[in-house]
């Protein structure tokens, strides 16, 4: 039965990390597969940042027999000085204190991925232990910390010419479902990582099926785009690039067509991948489909084709890399997985129709070729639109109508038909063996 009396002694407190322990799913998104893997994100990134500011060039990535992970990096080394106010030395306040960091007043960082200052002390109030070494001033220091709580004091015990810090955690089985990492999850984000952060070595090792992966990507996020489209045929050689720096905001773009139907397009803000968008997509779609239908207007296919382009045809068979770098993100949640900076909308859409406008004039039959395809696909948009029409007014099933089409095409090698019949591909198993039958078609004529 539900207690009456309710009052300041029921009132609780969790101090330090215990919140943490409490709640975890608020700071790393679940206790399952996805928030076991974030742990390794989270330190990651603090490497990542120290990478963007020009101190880190590499990251080497282990994961040991027993579900344990070492993460190295050569940047500055988290500092070990005695904190002003917190009395303690700066490494315990990192570990054991949240929100606090470095990248609060954009003095050490002026972008960063972690801008909470909660990553690494979340993967220490979540770990059964965390051991840190840092590599400083040509000193090697040394704490361990377990489910969030010091061990031991912090401590000086050896000498090195590096620089850099290492932290070594075993996720707690208190906390998680299951400790098994995932090799091929962490490789993807490592990729990811390279990629968007152009010269960085990345390395990863599995101790336990003797895995090993290296990632170094000069060309940046345009072999991001390269890697994405190196199985599909595509419109045009190299991938059209975009750059720049309006207001403090770093935007890179890369973008490439396909021959393809879908379109995948990736987003990132600060190296963070923001699986569900946010401002820079948003501007990213609209100058998009706002430069494709501006250069079809005042091209001779405008007389052909009167219908205005929509975003989703200009985005059918795309392939887009688009990486944003601000000093403050606004992310929705700790995860990240949204941008919200409303500013940027604007930003990304100037550089977009900008790099656009001189990259069509510039290169007509690129633009051509993909006028081409997306026209096509608003055709075949419009046509099923008008045979989905017919068929809820005559009664006429899908398929019925499919084979119908498939007949009238066959017959007659009509392009319109064609359209209809591609654009039905995912109603039915049976349309899209007629769809096969039309493509032949299509690919004689």
């Amino acid at each position: 039965m539900t207690k009456r009396n309710y009052g300041a002694a029921d009132i609780k407190v969790l101090e330090g990390l215990k919140a943490v322990r409490k709640r975890p799913a608020m700071y790393i998104g679940n206790t399952g597969f996805e928030g076991l893997h974030h742990l390794v994100y989270e330190v990651v990134d603090n490497s990542i940042d120290e990478a963007m500011v020009g101190f880190c060039d590499k990251i080497d990535i282990q994961i040991l027999a027993d579900d344990s992970v070492i993460i190295v990096d050569n940047g500055r080394g988290i500092p070990v000085g005695m904190h002003k106010t917190e009395k303690m030395p700066a490494l315990e306040v990192v570990m054991t204190k949240l929100h606090s960091g470095g990248k609060f007043d954009n003095k050490s960082y002026k972008v960063s991925g972690g801008l909470h200052g909660v990553g690494v002390s979340v993967v220490n109030a979540l770990s059964e232990y965390l051991e840190v070494e840092v590599y400083l001033d040509g000193k090697i220091y040394f704490q361990r910390f377990e489910r969030g709580e010091k061990k031991t004091e912090l401590e000086m015990n050896g000498k090195t010419k590096r620089g850099g810090t290492k932290i070594h955690f075993k996720p707690d089985h208190e906390i998680f479902e299951n400790i098994h990492f995932d090799f091929d999850t962490l490789t993807k984000r490592m990729r990811e990582l390279a990629f968007l952060t152009k010269g960085v070595k990345i390395r990863i090792a599995d101790e336990r099926s003797g895995k090993k992966k290296e990632f170094i990507y000069e060309g940046g996020i345009v072999s991001f785009v390269d890697y994405l489209n190196k199985n599909r045929e595509v419109l045009h050689k190299k991938p059209i690039y975009m750059s720049g720096e309006r207001n403090h905001v770093l935007m890179d773009i890369a973008l490439q067509y396909n021959n393809s139907y879908k379109e995948h397009i990736f987003t990132f803000a600060n190296n963070i991948n923001t699986r569900e968008g946010g401002s820079h997509l948003i501007g990213f779609k609209s100058a998009l489909t706002r430069s494709i239908n501006q250069y079809l207007q005042n091209s001779s296919l405008s007389k052909k084709f009167t219908d205005k382009l929509s975003g989703d045809d200009v985005r059918e068979g795309l392939t887009a890399v688009i990486s944003v770098k601000l000093p403050n993100p606004q992310f929705e949640g700790q995860t990240k997985t949204k941008l919200g900076n409303s500013e940027v909308k604007g930003l990304v859409e100037n550089i977009v129709n900008e790099g656009l406008s001189s990259f069509f004039e510039e290169n007509p039959q690129i633009i051509k070729a993909i006028l081409s395809k997306v026209i096509d696909a608003a055709r075949a948009r419009e046509a099923a639109r008008k045979a989905r029409d017919l068929a809820r007014r005559k009664g006429v099933s899908m398929n019925s109508l499919l084979e119908e089409l498939a007949t009238v095409a066959l017959a007659e090698n009509d392009a319109h038909v064609r359209f209809v019949a591609r654009a039905a591909r995912g109603d039915r198993q049976r349309g899209l063996e007629l769809l096969d039958r039309l493509d032949k078609v299509g690919a004689s004529s």
